[in-house]
């Protein structure tokens, strides 16, 4: 079965620099997470992100709780990083963060390449209701991301 993608650009008032910065903090991702997915950072912080860097989190999807393991498989920064699911609530996960000036801006994009359990039923839930929480749930970290770089300007 071919992989789910979902893709959004993004750009935020702030210079690369900061914006990488600020991903380079594994905690800024629970501010960044819509409080109904109950999401929360088990690895102790601070986090040294690099190249094979394993976060655990505990979230919860639909009044389930799910452990989420994620590895750091790219490491560039400045540039990109890409985590992979490797223990959580989908068959597979990855999300590819990339970045570039814009001038004093930076221009983010995502692409997350995903597939649901159950094979090709997956397909029903994914059309129901996983396409629109996953792009409500970027939407959010888009709006939340702003305003935290913007009070860090300040």
């Amino acid at each position: 079965m071919k992989p789910y993608r979902y893709e959004s650009e993004t750009l935020l008032d702030a210079p690369l620099s900061q914006v990488f910065e600020f991903f380079s903090r594994a905690e800024n991702l629970e501010a960044l997470t819509p409080a109904s997915l109950k999401f929360q950072i088990l690895t102790p912080l601070p986090i040294d992100i690099k190249k094979g860097t394993l976060i655990d989190y505990k979230l919860t999807l639909h009044g389930i709780p799910f452990h989420w393991q994620t590895e750091i498989s790219i490491w560039e920064p400045e540039s990109r990083f890409m985590d992979r699911q490797l223990k959580g609530p989908y068959k597979m996960w990855e999300h590819e963060h990339r970045f570039a000036a814009d001038g004093d801006k930076t221009r983010m994009w995502d692409t997350v390449q995903y597939l649901l359990p159950g094979g090709p039923l997956g397909a029903i839930p994914h059309a129901l209701f996983v396409r629109r929480e996953i792009e409500g749930i970027f939407a959010y970290r888009a709006k939340v991301l702003q305003e935290a770089l913007q009070s860090k300007l300040t």
